[in-house]
């Protein structure tokens, strides 16, 4: 594969760091990633910079916030504009292509617009979020591409290859894109060009109860409550079997690393690659009343994220890494040139000599963006932006909560992680109160790779 290292990069949707075994967190079981864990950097303090699909997603290939990028929500149906990852951002695999890279990009996608944004029936048959990505500059030099918008479905997923025809499939979809993927790699096994491949599982993204029977069988329920979960959910049939249903797919997802740890060291491969284990963000499942992601809570922002390198070892980080920090880590570890546009940072130093990096890190999630605040303006009503801002430092998080609408009380809370880690008992602060001062300066020094929506 030549002297470069390849870049193995794998992510799963809705993914959240408690669901590794080898976190202590859930009661989870996930033998092949916990060895392989304990083979590699285990990051124990990644986070995802805006817990929705398309933001992470956009900030991880180009180390850029996704404000900086227009990703102010995830590429869906019935925007009055489009938002997408634009073919002039630079992104990873336009950085490696150039490198000399071979790439591909198997599974879900989720950065187009939205095709029925355009047409009401595109010839490709996509419906509401998804949408078929052309060969050209949208696929931001991925030359192998079998992928999706954003379906859910998955044990009939659908694909796209290099023509508009749907490419239908009765597999429970990881598997599929497991297959895929390492045909991918043993079809290049014999170039002397290093690889960049990206493997994207939807599971256990909802449709939670959308899994096998086998698979299900995989988790055997424990009823290991996580204690910021309500005393009524955990009698809650439905929350119940959509909990069960959530961790069996994480099972199932083990399985298929499983599969390709054992093709990539059979290969040759494993010991010549950077191999990252990751999430676009968590799931609350339960924890605080809560299904899904967007808001503060530990279990929507904090994400897997395991790193193996031949130069950097075993061990534990607890670097606050973000969304965009990833891209430029990885381009650092590989020993090529950072890119110019990029505004996150690279870890590689304190990876390599397994010291902290950041001191404090921000991450947002602000629902009253552009789409949002325009019909109240229109209509001469408060035009304060809403929605949430956060800074989380190893063991505080500060949040300035604006409500989902205009006109909400701010309200500002300080978690104390280590006597409260399931963030139950927030202490309220006043604007003038000298620590919300404090972080409200680190949030305001953050603004100028933003926009004006960081205002306080």
């Amino acid at each position: 594969m030549g002297k470069k290292k390849n870049l193995i990069y794998v992510f799963a949707d809705q993914w959240r760091y408690h669901a590794m075994g080898c976190s202590g967190e859930d009661h989870v079981n996930t033998p092949a990633m916990d060895e392989f864990a304990r083979d590699s950097v285990f990051c124990n303090s990644a986070l995802s910079t805006y817990p929705l699909c398309s933001p992470h997603r956009a900030a991880l290939l180009t180390g850029k916030n996704p404000l900086s990028l227009g990703m102010w929500t995830n590429c869906k149906i019935g925007l009055n504009e489009n938002v997408m990852l634009y073919p002039q951002e630079v992104a990873i695999s336009d950085v490696l292509h150039e490198e000399g890279y071979l790439t591909g990009y198997v599974g879900k996608w989720h950065l187009d617009a939205s095709e029925m944004n355009f047409f009401p029936s595109p010839e490709s048959g996509a419906v509401e979020w998804d949408a078929y990505t052309p060969p050209g500059e949208r696929r931001h030099n991925f030359d192998y591409w079998y992928s999706y918008g954003a379906m859910n479905r998955h044990m009939h997923p659908h694909y796209w290859h290099d023509s508009s025809r749907m490419i239908n499939i009765n597999q429970w979809s990881a598997e599929h894109d497991t297959d895929v993927f390492i045909k991918y790699l043993e079809s290049v096994k014999g170039e002397d060009r290093p690889v960049l491949a990206f493997l994207s599982w939807n599971p256990p993204h909802p449709p939670y109860t959308d899994i096998d029977d086998r698979r299900k069988a995989l988790y055997t329920e424990d009823y290991a409550f996580r204690p910021n979960v309500p005393e009524e959910w955990r009698c809650d049939r439905d929350y119940l079997e959509k909990r069960h249903d959530y961790f069996a797919a994480v099972a199932g997802l083990d399985e298929q690393f499983a599969r390709l740890v054992t093709y990539l060291k059979d290969s040759g491969m494993y010991d010549n690659s950077i191999i990252v284990l990751s999430g676009d963000h968590g799931d609350m499942m339960g924890s605080q009343g809560l299904y899904g992601k967007n808001v503060w809570y530990e279990e929507s922002l904090r994400i897997p994220l395991v790193i193996h390198d031949p130069d950097l070892g075993s061990g534990c980080s607890s670097s606050i890494i973000m969304s965009e920090d990833q891209m430029p880590t990885l381009l650092d570890l590989m020993g090529v040139k950072i890119p110019s546009t990029v505004n996150g940072i690279s870890h590689a130093s304190s990876l390599l000599s397994q010291q902290n990096g950041r001191e404090y890190s921000y991450h947002m999630m602000i629902p009253g963006m552009p789409e949002q605040v325009m019909p109240y303006r229109e209509r001469g009503l408060d035009n304060r932006c809403f929605g949430w801002r956060c800074i989380r430092t190893g063991s505080q998080k500060y949040v300035i909560d604006s409500g989902t609408v205009p006109g909400f009380e701010v309200k500002r809370y300080l978690y104390d992680l280590e006597k409260d880690p399931y963030e139950m008992n927030p202490l309220e602060l006043s604007s003038s109160d000298e620590q919300a001062q404090r972080f409200d300066s680190l949030i305001k020094e953050n603004k100028s790779i933003h926009n004006d929506i960081f205002l306080i």
